[in-house]
């Protein structure tokens, strides 16, 4: 079925994708991680305060406050605009950014950055052209310290929030604080 040729042009034949659209005209679409796929905030929003969700975040548009995707990735388009400090998996920051970054695996900077803040990461690259200013930690304590110091503060804010939301971040906090000998 699948191996099928188009005699007439020598190339495999085309089949119709789940969604009935010819495949030629359908992008494959960024690499999905965990439940979630990604999120893309355009250029015209603009959002004030925390975000954070389950799925990989691509922003091209103006995001102030806090950004938590602890196990996502989270990019910084070339008209992206951050004002906040952000807390990742990874980050490939192409845009402007004013902030803490701290990732747990990693930081990508792109030659279109600029960045003014610290970032904390395992592992750091910086492309020639980069604006940056600021300091680059990758020490795994220093890193550990960062995300424990900003799941105390999820805790704190969301103690008004769900209970359903605060116990498994609690639990999260005392693990990591075990781990690290803070408890």
């Amino acid at each position: 079925m699948f191996d099928k040729k188009d005699a007439s042009r020598g190339r495999p034949a085309q089949t119709k994708s789940p969604s009935g659209a010819d495949p030629a005209s359908v992008s494959a679409g960024p690499a999905r991680s965990g439940r979630g796929g990604t999120a893309v905030i355009g250029r015209s929003i603009k959002i004030d305060g925390t975000l954070s969700g389950d799925e990989d975040l691509r922003v091209e548009g103006y995001v102030s406050g806090t950004i938590r995707l602890p196990n996502h990735c989270l990019t910084i388009g070339k008209e992206g605009r951050i004002k906040a400090d952000a807390y990742t998996k990874s980050m490939t920051i192409e845009g402007e950014v004013s902030g803490d970054l701290v990732s747990s695996e990693s930081v990508a900077i792109r030659a279109t950055a600029k960045i003014t803040g610290n970032v904390l990461a395992a592992r750091v690259s910086l492309e020639e052209g980069a604006h940056f200013r600021g300091s680059i930690d990758m020490d795994p304590k220093s890193i550990e310290r960062a995300l424990v110091k900003r799941d105390v503060k999820t805790v704190k804010s969301d103690a008004g929030a769900s209970e359903r939301t605060a116990p498994a971040t609690l639990a999260n906090v005392k693990s990591s604080a075990k781990e690290t000998g803070t408890a």
